[in-house]
């Protein structure tokens, strides 16, 4: 198993955020996390990313308990986030944003990789002089992709990625994310429209006020009355 979760809790002072949080993804699948507003979505990467602290509980990657490991080091094994508001550096240009995203690879895997982005991503290398603060809404969730990308992860944890875009560029992203998934990148996909992060995904979690309360395949949570009426509005 990849990322195996255990009794997960964490807190913002008094507030508990999350609470025995158990899952697991395996190598090669996408699993989303749905849930409404302030259920513990963000705090759960953050806290798998090493951005938050702990509770309690554990995490595991292939194994090893990084649970107190700090993100920089999780980083280099194999961790990357793509950030809820994409957080792209907006002074700085295109190409430096993905240039900094794989900072844990050689020089000359990063020349490598970033061939790679431009061909996934062609609007961008198009705005590579540009800084990334002139993008649109759509080409920075890309840059944001592109940037986690570039540090070949194991694990990429996907916040949102299709807040505050139009609908046609939601469309878009989901197509990659799905072809990322499809061409063996793992994901973990926290995602608040539920229907196209499930409809995409191997399995999923139902999250609701920091604590688990569905999972199964992403068809079983879709064709759950439960799921269809919370999120779905069926």
């Amino acid at each position: 198993m990849l990322l195996a979760v255990e009794g997960l809790a964490a807190a913002y002072g008094r507030i508990r955020a999350l609470e025995e949080v158990s899952l697991h993804v395996a190598e090669g699948e996408l699993v989303a996390i749905v849930g409404a507003n302030g259920a513990g979505k963000t705090t759960l990467l953050r806290v798998i990313s090493g951005v938050h602290p702990a509770a309690a509980g554990t995490v595991r990657l292939d194994g090893r308990d990084i649970t107190r490991t700090p993100g920089h080091r999780r980083a280099a094994l194999g961790i990357a986030q793509v950030p809820e508001g994409r957080q792209v550096w907006a002074p700085m240009l295109v190409e430096d944003n993905l240039l900094l995203g794989g900072w844990t690879r050689p020089a000359a895997e990063r020349k490598e990789r970033l061939a790679e982005i431009w061909a996934m991503f062609p609007r961008l290398r198009e705005r590579r002089d540009q800084p990334a603060g002139t993008l649109s809404g759509g080409e920075q969730q890309m840059l944001a992709i592109g940037r986690a990308l570039m540090a070949r992860p194991r694990l990429l944890l996907m916040d949102e990625p299709s807040m505050g875009l139009a609908p046609r560029i939601v469309e878009q992203i989901f197509d990659t994310v799905e072809r990322l998934a499809r061409a063996g990148t793992t994901i973990l996909l926290v995602e608040q429209n539920a229907h196209a992060a499930l409809s995409i995904a191997d399995r999923g979690y139902v999250l609701e006020s920091g604590r688990i309360v569905l999972s199964g395949t992403g068809r079983e949570l879709l064709a759950d009355p439960r799921v269809q009426e919370a999120y779905l509005g069926i």
